[in-house]
């Protein structure tokens, strides 16, 4: 079993490893997954209004 100095120790010693994003690419991509995101809603809303209204026809 590790001691806590030594897990602690190895956890900064891999957080110095990780190559962190830029803020423009930080803020790049969360411009991409927010318009994704609006995208896809949109896309849903609209095959729920088909389907509402297909089934709104057959009813």
């Amino acid at each position: 079993m590790l001691k806590a100095s030594t897990y602690i120790n190895e956890v900064i010693r891999e957080i110095k490893k990780v190559t962190w994003p830029s803020k423009k690419q930080t803020q790049d991509m969360t411009l991409l997954v927010i318009g994704v995101s609006l995208v896809v809603g949109l896309y849903i809303v609209l095959l729920d209004f088909i389907f509402q209204k297909l089934m709104t026809g057959i009813l």
